[in-house]
């Protein structure tokens, strides 16, 4: 059997406050987009997982994927599969690979062995290997917010533009993203986007991590430049980088002479 996690992009994304926990509640819409992954599962003699594509630095049982078997496991009797993840989605970027791989892994052991779970238990699972795991389950457009693990459902729907992903070869970590942040309650509510035309959201709907991401990674920002210069009609980080991601009503021919080299574009 196989599936094809997708990556999402973040439409808007505020930092609304610091908790007591030391997490921040945040704001944000999660879009899936065509980007994937390829993970294919086949009965085995004994469990095991292994990847091909982008390098994943990291022993096969730490790997989401794995965990996502191990979490199903540890509930119903499962037999002996080998998992293969082809790897597309890069790391590091911002567009949830790795919680799409956990999510479709859950949904898919759910087919292949048949243990009729339901959306909602299969999110209760997701939630139980990370925050943004669960919206990758119905794979909609969503409004999250809480710790990105509370959801709403939003209306849009960009399947007549071209969303192109870009992304320098370098990453940013988590506390990267964050050493800049000022949590503030946001000017625009992302819950209202649907009434705003495409065209006007450059103005009022915001990343807050660019802040503090472009001046620690200037490419970053120029990536975003790049974008507009070659006619995206809205740009922007997703999540906390580093990709950046742009929304194009007609894709030029000649993206690739806009973007510096080096750079990986995913269409």
């Amino acid at each position: 059997m196989i599936t094809f996690p997708n990556a999402k992009i973040n439409i808007g994304l505020n930092v609304v406050e610091k908790r007591p926990d030391g997490y921040h509640n945040l704001e944000t819409i999660f879009y899936p987009v065509k980007l994937a992954d390829v993970l294919e599962v086949v009965d085995a003699e004994e469990t095991s997982f292994s990847s091909s594509g982008i390098e994943i630095d990291a022993a096969p049982e730490s790997n989401l994927v794995y965990k996502a078997y191990s979490l199903l496991a540890g509930d119903f009797n499962l037999s002996a599969i080998k998992m293969h993840l082809h790897k597309v989605i890069p790391f590091g970027a911002g567009l949830g690979g790795g919680s799409a791989d956990a999510a479709f892994a859950l949904k898919m052991l759910n087919d292949y062995f048949g243990l009729g779970l339901t959306s909602a238990q299969l999110e209760d699972y997701a939630a139980r290997i990370g925050a943004d795991c669960p919206f990758f389950i119905q794979n909609k457009p969503t409004f999250a917010y809480g710790i990105g693990d509370r959801f709403k459902p939003v209306n849009i729907d960009l399947s007549a533009y071209e969303v192109v992903i870009v992304k320098p070869p370098f990453s940013v970590g988590t506390p990267q993203a964050y050493q800049n942040i000022v949590p503030a309650k946001p000017e625009f509510n992302l819950l209202e986007i649907d009434q705003l035309p495409i065209e006007e959201w450059k103005s009022v709907v915001k990343n807050d991590f660019e802040k503090s991401v472009f001046p620690q990674f200037p490419e970053i920002e120029n990536l975003k430049n790049k974008l507009y210069e070659a006619g995206a009609v809205y740009a922007s980080m997703s999540g906390s980088g580093s990709a950046v991601y742009g929304i194009f009503r007609h894709l030029p021919t000649n993206l690739d002479k806009y973007l510096p080299k080096g750079i990986f574009i995913y269409r």
